[in-house]
């Protein structure tokens, strides 16, 4: 082996690569993407891995490796490339060399139901269109990438399920708790990849973590249900939520791609996971994990995504949970749908009576003993319990957290303790007030989170309230006396259904605009996420927490994370039923028939009640029946991907993206003619005109049959005229495109609202075509930009 590193060496400094002194680490030493020009390879080397290899020892003069080799992972299906560890200098020494495209530092990033069928109109009888087109879905495969997945659990049985597609070419990877019989017809592959986590954070404590495709954690389980879970019956969690659990594609066959581990993440263990599964012959990726947004070819999820996207593959992403604050939605790139999250028509009431006659709204899913019937518990904000159990806990703004170890036993025991949300988990939380010694728990939003509410597991009876409802406890306990102390109890009552209104956009969900290009409306649609009833490990407890030794079937967790899925999901019905549909039609299938309306008739809302704007919900709520026939899509093919990284980017960063060389020269363009299914404007309100224009180039393509004709309605945003030009389409066959141009000028705000330095004013509108039959929408959305002084 040291006498083939030797060749290697010497061949990759007659290659011209060279590098720092041998043997340098730096000190600093980190993991590194590296996009190589695959037709670049020099003659002399056998393989590309061998390339590689080469050019990193030669780059890092040489050096100690492990036993084998420098390389953690190699790419070829949806990047070509290899991810190492090396020093600053060494990468960038190989930067400079032949056939290296781009070397990029490696991030971690972090992870981000029985009703919601039903709530998206697909539970029917005879089954709904869009499950019965598609066959439920069956010899689809998804993607997810995540913590792996509980392979025995019954969303999982391949019982009744035909036998494995044919296109499959993936594998099924064992290893502890999870033997080579954990694969099935309908669990179709296992992989994991730890690789680029163990090179940065050491080897595994394999007493903590599975070296295997298994999930010891949950999410994985729980996502990988919701797209694609069996028909379960019955299914809860501690008696909440009774009733059938199904994914949104009950037949489609799963893949499970693990890359997330207790130290997070990590992006050459995802990319390894993206380029596995283009070559294992998926047709849909599911990816519940977030980061921050960098320019896309610096992004590692965004260039996988795109070598899944030019395969064909839908790759569908979690907006992420940084809610309900603006810029904060993550996995931007137009090649992905990103997804935020929404309520259904489903509460678990927990509410809190106190002392002084007032009711107080909560949710919570506690299943164990609940608190005596009658009785009045004292109530203590844990802010004012800051004595602590160690000197650097004592302050109160830990013990308001409930921190561990922040709280004064003596001031908790026996009581219901009132602690802020932020910081840790909401389950920890519990956790540390039970320990503690206190009966119950009211776990109370701040301001930012308003009052939207996630119900939760806890360990002790335990209710989450919003802002106000935490702001009244305060001040209601704040004015109690030792003679009259303030009191109060939690009332559990169960699932009530066909609550009012729903959805709403989840407080947690990111929120546009797109940081990366706000010429793309993002997120791009919203589906359930909030207070999701999927399969969990048998394994793990409801809690999420080390400590909690109860063990459910089923659980109930909130997130993006849950919402991407249902999009998955769905992405693979319509991909069965219309096979022909690229990536891009199916999103824009999915975009332009959702809706913005709630159950109550009025326009949905958001965390603080006020109306939810396109920057929450993207295009809407997700419509599953009528994104089975849209009418018109709105497509977009790999190559118009790259004219719009061009308007944005020089050739050299677009063909890292592009996995090969690109001349932008030839692609002189726009952003915002991107031919996606919604329109943005950006304008810069520097008070030199009077009025602002733009205008945007769509092509539509006719799949809603033969001939038709399109009408243009047009609800223009406040200060602002949109004009359409033509004004009618007339289709003459299925698959014609026709195209048209959308006017948008925008008057300067008057001098009674003159915008300060660095504000924004953001005003929405849609553009409707309707043949009458069909009704394709897409949200319009102008912001004036102030400059900052």
């Amino acid at each position: 082996m040291q006498a083939l590193r030797l060749l290697l060496l010497l061949l990759a400094v007659v290659a011209g690569v060279s590098g720092g002194s041998a043997g340098e680490d730096g000190g600093g030493a980190r993991t590194y993407i590296v996009r190589m020009d695959a037709d670049a390879k020099p003659s002399a080397f056998p393989t590309h891995a061998h390339w590689y290899e080469s050019a990193v020892l030669a780059a890092s003069g040489g050096g100690d490796w492990p036993e084998g080799g420098p390389l953690i992972h190699t790419y070829s299906a949806a990047l070509h490339g290899f991810s190492a560890r090396m020093s600053p200098s060494a990468a960038a020494a190989l930067a400079t060399a032949r056939g290296v495209a781009a070397v990029v530092p490696e991030r971690v990033r972090q992870l981000a139901t029985t009703r919601s069928p039903r709530f998206l109109g697909m539970l029917s009888s005879p089954p709904s269109a869009i499950l019965a087109d598609s066959d439920f879905g069956s010899d689809l495969v998804i993607a997810i990438i995540d913590t792996g997945i509980s392979p025995t659990h019954r969303s999982f049985s391949d019982r009744g399920l035909g036998p494995v597609p044919p296109k499959w070419r993936g594998a099924c990877a064992s290893g502890p708790g999870f033997p080579p019989s954990s694969c099935n017809r309908k669990l179709v592959g296992a992989r994991f990849f730890s690789a680029g986590y163990e090179t940065t954070s050491g080897r595994m404590n394999e007493t903590a973590e599975i070296r295997s495709p298994l999930d010891n954690d949950g999410h994985g389980t729980h996502t990988a249900s919701i797209a694609a879970g069996r028909y379960v019956f019955p299914a809860s969690t501690l008696g909440y939520a009774r009733g059938v659990a199904s994914g949104m594609a009950p037949k489609a066959r799963l893949a499970a791609y693990k890359v997330c581990w207790v130290g997070g993440c990590f992006d050459s263990d995802i990319l390894a996971a993206f380029d596995a599964a283009v070559a294992d012959g998926v047709d849909v990726v599911s990816l519940s994990v977030g980061g921050v947004v960098v320019p896309y070819y610096l992004d590692a999820i965004a260039i996988g995504a795109f070598g899944a996207a030019e395969a064909g593959i839908v790759v569908s992403a979690s907006a992420g949970n940084g809610g309900p604050g603006g810029l904060t939605v993550t996995n931007v790139a137009p090649w992905m749908t990103t997804v935020g999250a929404g309520s259904m028509d489903r509460a678990f009431p927990a509410n809190v009576r106190l002392g002084n006659g007032q009711l107080l709204d909560g949710v919570s899913v506690y299943g164990g003993p609940v608190l005596q019937s009658g009785k009045m518990y004292e109530l203590v904000y844990a802010g004012t319990t800051n004595t602590g159990a160690t000197p650097s806990a004592a302050d109160g703004y830990s013990a308001s957290m409930c921190l561990d170890g922040s709280l004064d036993q003596a001031a908790v025991r026996g009581k219901i303790v009132v602690c802020d949300r932020g910081v840790n988990s909401r389950a920890a939380k519990g956790d540390v007030v039970h320990r503690a010694g206190a009966v119950g728990m009211v776990l109370a939003n701040g301001a930012f989170d308003g009052e939207g509410l996630v119900a939760d597991c806890h360990v002790l009876p335990a209710t989450a309230v919003g802002a106000a409802s935490g702001e009244k406890l305060r001040k209601y306990i704040a004015a109690s006396t030792p003679q009259k102390p303030a009191t109060g109890t939690i009332l559990f009552e169960g699932t009530h259904l066909g609550v009012h209104p729903a959805p709403m956009v989840a407080a947690f969900s990111a929120r546009g605009p797109n940081p990366q290009s706000p010429e793309i409306l993002k997120p791009d649609l919203v589906a359930p996420g909030l207070n999701i009833l999927a399969a969990w490990p048998s394994g793990v407890g409801p809690a999420g927490i080390p400590s909690d030794g109860r063990r459910t079937e089923f659980n109930i967790l909130s997130g993006t994370s849950m919402a991407c899925p249902h999009i998955s999901g769905l992405a693979a019905l319509l991909k069965a039923a219309h096979p022909a549909w690229s990536p891009a039609a199916i999103k824009s299938a999915l975009m332009t028939t959702a809706y913005v309306k709630d159950n109550s008739n009025g326009t949905m809302i958001d965390e603080q009640y006020a109306t939810a704007s396109f920057f929450a919900t993207g295009a809407g709520h997700v419509n599953p029946a009528k994104a089975a026939d849209p009418g018109l899509v709105y497509d977009i093919s790999p190559d118009d991907y790259l004219g719009y990284l061009c308007s944005m980017y020089t050739s050299q960063e677009v063909s890292v993206i592009a996995r090969r060389p690109i001349n932008c020269a030839r692609r002189a363009g726009h952003a915002g003619n991107l031919n996606y299914p919604s329109l943005s404007a950006t304008f810069v309100a520097d008070g030199t005109n009077q009025t602002m224009k733009t205008h945007f180039i769509r092509t539509v393509t006719n799949v809603g049959g033969g001939r038709s004709v399109y009408r243009a309605a047009i609800r223009a945003p406040e200060g602002s005229t949109v004009t359409v030009q033509p004004k009618q389409l007339v289709f003459r066959r299925d698959g014609q495109k026709l195209s048209f141009t959308v006017h948008v000028e925008a008057a300067m705000p008057t001098q009674a609202k003159k915008m300060e330095p660095g504000s924004s004013q953001v005003r929405s509108g849609a553009l409707t075509w309707s043949d009458g039959r069909h009704a394709v929408v897409s949200p319009i959305v102008v912001t004036l930009q102030a400059p900052v002084q």
